[in-house]
């Protein structure tokens, strides 16, 4: 690397994070409109080629006039410009979106790259036909981004702050910076910010390019293979068909997809401030077990469900469509757990099988629950589960024997103690929150059960939701413009977690 390479490279971390965030988008915003000329859409390529080209305008003007000013950082400013980035980027995301498809208002395009950045992927637009090959991809694509920059935060930005899930295990008080790597560069902790960024890119990028390969090779289509793998790294649930169904991969594909869905179960994290880094096998991970044992025993029960419900009318028994009926439980029990929403193209038919209907309140419980810490997955973290569950099992053995000691060990009597109390507070706070959304949406016109189904599809980010869950139809592109406001702000408090929003309300924790 030369010297004018490290200038340069110096000079960009001088600025502002959120003008690097805005400058990656402003560059993403060409690879649509290139694919857009190559498929001779001449109208669109535009769109997303001069949005791009004034995104960097604005952003070098900008640039020009800050290239002498030292820009405040810390790490719960690094929070503050996360925020930033759900809530103002998606401004300048809708603008090729806008003015591509011309048959939208803004607030519906706004609303759109919202739900996608925050990996939601509620689809406002109900037929896919509607939109045209590049408008899927950069929806695809701004999902993928969202998934990659909480996969950076999570590490850079959450652990520091014992915030994510992390303030289970953490020692630190949750939204406080703790002692670690990133406390130790007071000068620019964004040095951890851009180091953990260079780490993960290539993993991300990587396995979505081998998703994509892989689903080629089973006989998808390029476009559509494309933004399943990017929906699946960061369980956004988009897709150009609308969703499997539309799918040619079949079985395979959905084999391919299920097994890098487990990433979203557990990741081993990055923080020194954890006591889940002691788990260095994945066998050993508490996450990822608990994980394993809620998708096949939900399964199970759905499929015996469906066995029983079929006896009870009659139907001949086929071992073959009996399997058929278990491989679609499992998938898309998984699917939502890991908050991306993708339904088995087996799906229906286990229905049919049995003549029951959907199990939409099931579904919901599984994308509350939620993935794993430090992964794109949204919900309420597996981690917190298994620390209530450490405390309840707990409690128990004292109602039985009041004067015993725990035999659990140091890592797991913290969770149960100290973890266990915080995740209690933040499940308290998740409840109010979804209560509340659901009293505001009600108040909007909504009837009551498609205001929760809603509402938990907003907060756990598990967009695909909405269609499932509910027997009756639910078309976000008929909402008021207070409501769809209402529902970006609710993707965003789900992306964020609730704790994170009251650390950045905290005036306290900005006096130093």
């Amino acid at each position: 690397m030369t010297a004018r390479t490290r200038q340069q490279i110096g000079t960009l971390r001088r600025l502002p994070l959120f003008l690097l965030i805005w400058g990656i988008a402003s560059l993403a915003m060409w690879v649509p409109a290139g694919y857009a000329l190559a498929l001779d859409d001449e109208d669109t390529s535009r769109s997303f080629f001069y949005s791009g080209l004034i995104g960097l305008v604005i952003i070098s003007m900008v640039a020009l006039s800050m290239m002498n000013r030292r820009p405040k950082r810390g790490t719960l400013g690094q929070l503050a410009v996360l925020l930033a980035t759900f809530t103002i980027l998606p401004l300048f995301l809708a603008i090729p979106l806008h003015d591509a498809l011309g048959t939208t208002s803004f607030l519906n395009a706004y609303f759109d790259m919202v739900s996608a950045l925050t990996t939601t992927g509620a689809d406002i637009f109900a037929d896919p036909s509607r939109l045209s090959a590049p408008l899927h991809l950069w929806r695809a694509q701004v999902g993928w981004m969202g998934g990659l920059l909480m996969w950076v935060a999570a590490s850079a930005i959450l652990a520091p702050l014992s915030l994510g899930g992390f303030e289970v295990t953490a020692m630190g008080e949750p939204g406080r910076p703790v002692s670690g790597i990133a406390q130790s560069e007071k000068v620019d902790p964004r040095g951890h910010l851009l180091r953990v960024a260079q780490a993960l890119l290539p993993v991300y990028a990587g396995l979505t390019a081998v998703i994509w390969l892989l689903l080629v090779i089973a006989g998808e289509n390029g476009l559509t293979a494309v933004s399943h793998a990017m929906s699946v790294m960061a369980t956004s649930g988009i897709s150009p068909v609308g969703g499997l169904d539309g799918s040619v991969s079949g079985v395979t594909g959905e084999a391919i997809m299920f097994l890098f869905l487990l990433f979203a179960l557990s990741r081993l994290t990055f923080s020194s401030d954890t006591a889940t880094r002691g788990y260095s096998r994945l066998d050993k991970d508490p996450e990822f077990r608990i994980g394993l044992m809620i998708v096949f025993g939900v399964s199970m029960l759905l499929f015996f469900r469906h066995w029983v419900g079929a006896l009870e009318v009659q139907e001949e028994m086929d071992a073959l469509q009996g399997l058929r009926a278990l491989w679609g439980g499992v998938f898309t029990v998984l699917s939502f757990l890991s908050t991306t929403g993708f339904q088995s193209t087996f799906w229906a038919e286990s229905q049919q099988w049995s003549g029951l209907g959907t199990p939409g309140l099931i579904l919901m419980g599984l994308a509350l629950i939620g993935g794993g810490v430090a992964t794109t997955a949204g919900g309420v973290k597996l981690l917190r589960v298994y620390s209530l569950y450490l405390n309840g099992a707990r409690e128990i053995d004292r109602l039985i024997h009041p004067s015993s000691v725990s035999g659990a060990s140091a890592k797991n009597r913290r969770i149960q103690r100290d973890g266990a109390f915080i995740a209690w507070v933040f499940l308290m706070l998740f409840a109010i929150t979804l209560a509340s959304y659901s009293m505001i949406l009600a108040a909007m016109g909504l009837g009551f059960e498609q205001a929760m189904v809603v509402t938990v599809a907003m907060l756990s980010t598990t967009g695909p939701l909405i269609e499932t869950a509910s027997e009756i139809p639910i078309r976000l592109v008929e909402l008021g413009a207070g409501a769809k406001l209402v529902l970006c702000a609710g993707m965003v408090i789900g992306r964020l977690d609730t704790l994170a929003i009251i650390a950045l309300l905290t005036p306290s924790l900005w006096r130093s």
